[in-house]
């Protein structure tokens, strides 16, 4: 191999930040994926802080935990952000809103690994108790559960255990599909391919194992590191795989298995990895400091021989190895749209009453507001051209030293200093940024056209209160929303329909979205003005004489709405203190309800 003849000008990883994050010892972090440049942190303080990668300044902090924070994930669109506690409680905020959006109980022990669903609006969970949450699913190992996994396409979860197993979980049918056994100490990390029908799990055992999802099968091993392997992730078209060792990069490729490249990297132990911008963001904390570190992967070596200890274990060419045509070049793709699995959000439902104690005991302290607005409430404006996607980090320059003694082993024809964009959005960047979240927009809406399809079928076939029911047995509000909208202004409600009606209105009330919060408002104003009258006297109306069988149904479909009136009360009186656009409708909404307070 022909290594370089003058050292690069600029490093392929360095140092990017170092500050102290907790006022004390951090016990978990994790990176956004999506940007690679949000970083959030959680200790025994009890708090979560987040940050940018490159800046020291905290931007937001928030509180709530009362014991210390385990383990904290964010969102794919890195709007939301949940932690686990010690205690066995996840708390998960909206970053934008600055504000809790729910409490989470359930858990016996501490919480291990969270994860958000790709598509759908809930959240895995995993804990030293052995046990696996997925909204109302719960499942689990013989030992404590250390990572989670949902495959891209939303369908599967992967789970990885101290029991030395990975299991492969069937979301829709809430069971076991598979169970994989070859590591021989605990498994610490999975992470499926972007694309293809793999998975790979790295373990206590210093090795890597890939696995094909379609044969159940394991396809390689790999030699991670001398020390356990902790942090693994694909790259984004799924050519190789990067593994964070102590102190260095590893590259690594399958069938057959090799290793392209390794990368001195002084991080340490890295806790977390992201790819943004052809950078890899690496992050490594000790007792209250955290470090971040980037790659520029321009320059790491992705394909061609396998390298151990920067020798090339042929005297061949660097060309592509041929794979197995049975292997990865037919390996079935995920498939997005679809994933079937239906939840409700965030786990079990609460009374608005506890939900209001966690705004009380919870608060989102924002400390950069400049920050603060530019990362989380940026300006809402139509533009000719896409916003451009965020900078790749500045190299620094070398130190001087030379390319053999800086780096294991050195690519051939990488030797310029990397490129950066140019104040121009390029054509690729346009397309780029106009398809960013397109499939899972297509997805979305495609599954919302079926369901309102299928709830018009009964509406046709059946009337309007069985239509109603399967639209609320969707368990998506977004449909219960819709039909509100064709019926709020139309004379077609009936103490049927506000039976029906009235608990979904109680998700809609307490909504992040502000469209939900109006159709909500809307409804209970229309019960009130139209029905209160009929429910109030039917109530009051002493009983008669003999058996009427009308009258008595009646009257039990008016007790039930007299209920469940009063119990959006409640929520109206608290939403009512509020300051806001929505403040004033609450108000109104106050005083037509003030006469239940006199219902018997």
């Amino acid at each position: 191999m022909t290594s370089m003849a003058a050292s690069s000008t600029t490093k392929i990883a360095w140092r990017l930040q170092e500050f102290e994050a907790q006022s004390s010892s951090i016990s978990c972090l994790a990176l956004g994926k999506s940007s690679g440049r949000l970083l959030a942190t959680g200790g025994e303080d009890c708090r979560v802080n987040i940050w940018a990668v490159s800046k020291a300044n905290c931007i937001m902090s928030l509180t709530g935990h009362k014991n210390p924070v385990e383990s904290i994930h964010f969102n794919v669109s890195e709007e939301q952000v949940a932690a686990g506690s010690q205690s066995g409680s996840i708390r998960v905020w909206d970053l934008e809103a600055a504000k809790i959006l729910r409490t989470l109980m359930g858990h016996k022990a501490n919480i291990t690994s969270l994860g958000f669903h790709p598509f759908g609006d809930f959240l895995a969970s995993s804990s030293m108790d052995t046990n696996i949450k997925v909204g109302v699913l719960s499942c689990g190992h013989t030992q404590a559960v250390r990572s989670l996994a949902f495959s891209p396409d939303g369908k599967w979860l992967a789970s990885a255990s101290d029991d030395c197993t990975v299991k492969l979980w069937d979301l829709a049918q809430g069971k076991t599909i598979t169970e994989f056994k070859s590591h021989t100490a605990a498994v610490n990390i999975v992470q499926f391919h972007p694309n293809e029908y793999l998975l790979a799990s790295g373990s206590s055992d210093r090795t890597i194992k890939l696995w094909d999802l379609e044969k159940f099968t394991m396809i390689g091993s790999l030699e991670g590191d001398t020390t356990p392997v902790r942090c693994i992730c694909f790259s984004p078209d799924g050519s190789c795989l990067y593994s964070g060792a102590t102190d260095s990069l590893r590259v690594f490729g399958w069938e057959p298995d090799r290793c392209f490249d390794a990368v001195p990297v002084s991080w340490g132990k890295v806790s977390d990895l992201a790819i943004c911008n052809q950078q890899l963001i690496g992050v490594s904390h000790h007792l209250s400091s955290v470090s971040s570190y980037v790659v520029d992967l321009k320059r790491v070596k992705k394909s061609g021989g396998a390298v151990i200890q920067g020798i090339i274990q042929d005297d061949q060419p660097l060309t592509e190895p041929k794979k197995d045509p049975k292997g990865a070049a037919l390996r079935k793709n995920y498939e997005r749209p679809t994933t079937t699995c239906r939840s409700q959000r965030y786990g079990e439902r609460r009374s608005p009453s506890e939900d209001e104690a966690d705004e009380k005991l919870s608060s989102a302290e924002i400390h950069n507001a400049e920050d603060y607005k530019a990362i989380f409430q940026p300006k809402s404006a139509i533009s000719r051209t896409p916003p451009k996607m965020s900078e790749p980090f500045p190299a620094p320059p070398e130190d001087g030293e030379s390319s053999t003694a800086s780096r294991f082993c050195e690519t051939s024809g990488d030797d310029a200093p990397p490129t950066f964009q140019s104040g121009a959005l390029s054509d690729e960047e346009a397309l780029t940024q106009m398809k960013k979240g397109h499939e899972t927009m297509c997805v979305m809406l495609s599954s919302r056209l079926k369901n309102l399809q299928t709830v018009r079928g009964v509406w046709t076939r059946d009337g309007i209160k069985i239509a109603l029911d399967t639209a609320v047995s969707m368990n998506d509000p977004s449909i219960v929303v819709d039909i509100l909208n064709i019926i709020n202004p139309q004379s077609l409600w009936k103490l049927d329909v506000c039976m029906v009606v009235l608990p979904q209105l109680d998700k809609l009330l307490q909504s992040k979205y502000e469209s939900y919060i109006q159709t909500g408002c809307t409804s209970l104003k229309l019960v009130m003005k139209h029905f209160w009258t009929l429910i109030s006297d039917t109530l009051k109306a002493t009983p008669s004489v003999g058996v009427d069988i009308t009258r008595e149904e009646r009257h039990q479909k008016c007790r039930v709405c007299c209920e469940q009136l009063k119990n959006l009360s409640n929520i109206v009186k608290n939403k009512a203190t509020q300051v806001g656009r929505h403040g004033s409708t609450f108000k109104e909404l106050q005083l037509l309800m003030s006469p239940l307070d006199d219902s018997p």
